[in-house]
């Protein structure tokens, strides 16, 4: 069975929301990078938070493995948290900047 592509996986983390800012992780610019792999149906996220030690850190990683989990064809999901480079609101995309007042 074929692994989901990088934009179902991308579009399918819509769905995990950052419960303090009530957006969806995408869309904030936390996803970095999605590798998959078709030798063993693994998923790798690199992807950050908002700033280190965020309370909402647990649960977000969670939902992330288990929207992912729940996508065809992925057996294992790994995400990797990482603060190079540092989160900021520029890497929102540019509706939640306007709708933030980062424009």
């Amino acid at each position: 069975m074929a692994i989901a592509g990088e934009d179902v996986i991308r579009e399918g983390l819509k769905e995990v929301i950052d419960p303090e800012l009530g957006v969806n992780i995408v869309d904030l610019g936390l996803i970095y990078e999605i590798n998959t792999s078709e030798d063993d149906n693994n998923v790798d996220i690199k992807m950050t938070l908002t700033f280190p030690g965020c309370p909402a850190g647990p649960y977000i990683i969670a939902q992330v493995h288990q929207v992912v989990e729940d996508l065809e064809g992925v057996e294992e999901v790994d995400v990797e948290i990482v603060w190079d480079p540092a989160w900021s609101p520029e890497m929102m995309s540019e509706e939640i900047r306007m709708e933030y007042g980062y424009m």
